[in-house]
């Protein structure tokens, strides 16, 4: 599967990044680059979980006002700093489902699923299946449904949803590996 490079960096580019983000921690007025590069992302990624547009504002401001006041605790894994803010946005995305006692919103663009379904190595009715397919992703736990939407429909790197999810490389491997098994049981 090929990466979206929307979502990623060279190293020359994280190299430029992070110097964006040390002059950022010693003045604020620098951290307007990050939320313009970062914003639209952010948006698009919490809209996407809750459905109602003025909650998506609201949650993305708050995303870059934690970011802002918490840059100095921003450490750098090799992973873009998208990867840090991902975190911050899904924390407040999930305190809004806490808040509000909603339930969590999957929006799939069905281009998307065609990802899915070659991972899931089965091309035979193919209308029928990419329709079980969206079914059985409303009966996924959170943590799954979450590595499929970053690993197929954002089309992330296993490192960078590794540092999103606060686990190893390797574990997001294994954990979308055994997601992907499961979709095919339940198919």
């Amino acid at each position: 599967m090929r990466m979206n490079p929307y979502y990623h960096q060279t190293d020359f580019q994280q190299i430029k990044e992070l110097e964006i983000v040390e002059l950022a921690k010693s003045d604020p007025t620098k951290f307007e680059a990050l939320y313009k590069k970062y914003y639209e992302q952010i948006f698009r990624y919490i809209y996407q979980r809750v459905e109602d547009k003025e909650t998506a504002f609201d949650l993305t401001s708050q995303v870059f006002l934690k970011a802002m006041n918490n840059i100095s605790k921003y450490e750098y894994r090799g992973v873009p700093f998208s990867s840090w803010l991902y975190r911050i946005a899904k924390s407040e995305v999930y305190q809004s489902y806490r808040d509000l006692k909603t339930n969590r919103v999957v929006n799939v663009d069905v281009s998307n699923i065609s990802n899915l379904m070659e991972e899931m190595e089965d091309e035979s009715g193919r209308e029928e299946r990419v329709s079980k397919v969206l079914q059985n992703l409303r009966n996924l736990k959170e943590q799954d449904l979450s590595l499929i939407e970053l690993r197929f429909f954002e089309k992330r790197s296993f490192k960078e949803i590794a540092d999103m999810l606060y686990i190893t490389e390797n574990n997001a491997k294994v954990k979308c590996f055994r997601v992907i098994e499961k979709l095919k049981k339940m198919m």
